[in-house]
């Protein structure tokens, strides 16, 4: 019986299609998620597949031809970029007496390696293991021992399996709590920045399309950025000043072609973000020829986890690769704006800024306003805005020369009577007249 090897990183790629030849880019993003689970790629066989073989996946012919390969190419390992069940993993690796590896699988090796926070590790682990739960019926042979007959270990005969199975449920059980007292960390958090009453916008976009370089330039972090796909996991938040005020900016793990729902479920903290954000930056490479279809892709998974909805301002990254594109921003329709940037030469990065204030309404207001004796709170709560620029006192109450953002004084009005804030409001649209009866 084929004992499952641990190593190999030489590989040979199988890309499944049905009809015709495989799709533009699928190819080329599957050799790149390979390399960056650090798979050397030796070569890549095309599988036409009409109907999937329920034990195999793929043809006996093809089987033949992809033993073959990879004994001629040297490959310890077969990565095929297609879902595969539990007994095609085994019967394909018995078959070829090698490792094979699914493409949900890979995808999860690389979020392992990628992980650095300790709730993205424990939702990277989670992932595996559930993943993992499914294919314990495998070809290592330690599986099909039985404990007992030894001193000590006589008893009803647990087989290797059953212990394995029982061992693997109580780890992801125990992850699970784990995860629920971090995800009550970050829902305060989350909570605390609501109450803050700054605007909140998330990156989001394909992997690999600069959102990282983005961030870092907007925010002046150091996030983790690398011409890489999934280079960073973890949600970073960072606080930005606009022209009219802060707002709250979070970095959001990429998406990708066929994101295994596993993951979709597993990073549900991360994939937050998106969902509480009162605005979605959709950063795309513009350089990609396939970035209609990648815009496609990431709205799909948006509608997924429930943050279809949410209003979108588009980023056309990487126009430095674009001979002649200069930065701009220029309208895509009744209530969507694009514009066109490069986050790492910062080409663009102040109209981002203007359209940003502007989508998030982020004008200023200033003016005078006299406070009563009894609004203490309100003039507390304008010092925590740094709003005031002067202020004088006298026995009747407070002269203040303020200067913020409309969105704060909106909330501050409608928090209290609204009286003293309402003369730096704009007015209010005219109501149309009622004709009178004849």
């Amino acid at each position: 019986m084929f004992e499952r090897s641990r190593g190999g990183e030489n590989a040979l790629l199988i890309q499944p299609h049905a009809g015709g030849p495989p799709a533009d880019g699928v190819l080329e993003e599957f050799s790149e998620l390979a390399r960056s689970a650090g798979a050397r790629v030796l070569a890549v066989l095309p599988a036409r597949i009409d109907k999937p073989n329920p034990s195999i996946l793929i043809g006996s012919g093809k089987l033949e031809e992809v033993k073959a390969a990879c004994d001629a190419v040297g490959a310890d390992l077969v990565l095929i970029n297609h879902a595969l069940s539990p007994i095609q993993e085994r019967n394909l690796e018995k078959a070829l007496e090698r490792r094979v590896v699914d493409r949900t699988g890979l995808i999860l090796d690389i979020f392992a390696q990628r992980a650095r926070s300790h709730e993205g590790k424990l939702q990277v682990e989670l992932a595996q293991l559930r993943h993992m739960a499914t294919r314990l019926v495998r070809g290592w042979t330690h599986l099909e021992r039985q404990r007992g007959g030894a001193i000590g270990l006589r008893g009803p005969g647990e087989t290797q399996l059953e212990t394995d199975r029982r061992l693997l449920q109580k780890r992801v059980e125990m992850l699970q709590k784990r995860l629920e007292k971090v995800e009550v960390q970050h829902t305060q958090m989350r909570r605390a920045r609501v109450r803050s009453e700054l605007p909140r916008v998330a990156l989001v976009g394909y992997t690999n399309a600069g959102k990282s370089t983005l961030f870092n330039a907007l925010t002046g972090a150091d996030a983790y950025a690398a011409d890489q796909l999934f280079a960073t996991l973890d949600p970073t938040v960072r606080r930005i000043e606009l022209a009219g005020g802060g707002v709250v900016l979070a970095d959001t793990v990429g998406f990708v072609r066929d994101l295994p729902h596993e993951l979709v479920a597993a990073f549900r903290s991360t994939l937050s973000e998106a969902r509480e954000a009162d605005l979605l930056l959709h950063v795309i490479d513009a350089d990609d020829p396939l970035r209609d279809e990648r815009m496609a892709q990431v709205d799909a998974v948006l509608q997924e986890i429930g943050a279809g909805d949410i209003p979108q301002l588009l980023v056309f990254n990487k126009i430095d690769r674009i001979e002649g594109a200069l930065a701009r921003i220029d309208s895509r329709g009744e209530d969507q704006q694009a514009v066109w940037l490069s986050a790492r030469d910062g080409a663009g990065l102040e109209l981002l800024r203007e359209a940003l204030g502007e989508r998030l309404g982020l004008r200023r207001v200033a003016g005078e306003i006299i406070l009563p004796t009894d609004a203490g709170r309100l003039r507390a709560r304008l010092h925590a805005l740094d709003a005031i620029r002067s202020e004088t006192h006298d026995g009747d109450g407070w002269q203040l020369q303020v200067d913020l953002p409309l969105i704060d004084a909106t909330r501050l009005a409608a928090q209290s009577d609204g009286a003293p804030l309402r003369p730096l409001l704009p007015a209010a649209e005219p109501a149309h007249p009622v004709e009178s009866p004849a």
